[in-house]
């Protein structure tokens, strides 16, 4: 008799696996940040976009729990990580962003950035279907998030600057428009 961790070996790569446990605590991390933030400085984009995040990192359980994956969020609190490494840039993240509302602003930039460099990787590196297919939904969220924080950021009369992105990568993202999701997900 096949054990269960065997079929999902069978179905799925050791770093396909990595990417979806780092990608459940990566959109909760950014959920954690903006309503941490929306708590700081009460701007409803925070809240807006935490709401969203939420979204995100749901869907992502649901699949860790299709794959009969363990799911790395055992505690969902505010803050609360397994990987350290998401534990310190949480932490990284708050004391920037603690700083004033226009820096908060620019961590919700560079979150998604960063967010959507991990996922164009995880996609090339996933040959799942379901899996390539949330993956390319939250990284639309993602661009529409950067419009989102840019858009506030510019109205402020500042000139956003990519952080992790190229400044192409980044113009052409916010020159685009929204995007709506092509399955029930955003």
């Amino acid at each position: 008799i096949q054990e269960v961790s065997d079929v999902v070996l069978d179905e799925l790569s050791a770093l396909e696996i990595e990417n979806l446990t780092y990608m459940r605590e990566e959109e909760k991390l950014a959920r954690d940040v903006y309503l941490t933030m929306f708590e700081t400085w009460g701007l409803s984009i925070f809240e807006n976009i935490a709401s969203s995040e939420q979204s995100h990192t749901d869907a992502v359980a649901e699949m860790l729990d299709k794959y009969k994956l363990p799911d790395p969020v055992v505690d969902d609190r505010i803050g609360i990580f397994m990987n350290q490494e998401l534990a310190h840039l949480y932490e990284t993240l708050l004391a920037r962003g603690y700083q004033s509302s226009l820096e908060a602003l620019f961590v919700g930039g560079l979150i998604e950035e960063v967010d959507m460099v991990d996922l164009k990787r995880a996609i090339e590196e996933t040959d799942n279907e379901d899996i390539r297919e949330l993956y390319e939904s939250l990284l639309r969220g993602s661009r529409n998030h950067l419009r989102a924080f840019v858009g506030q950021i510019e109205n402020l009369g500042i000139v956003y600057e990519a952080q992790f992105l190229t400044q192409e990568e980044v113009d052409a993202i916010v020159d685009s428009p929204m995007e709506r999701s092509s399955s029930s997900r955003s």
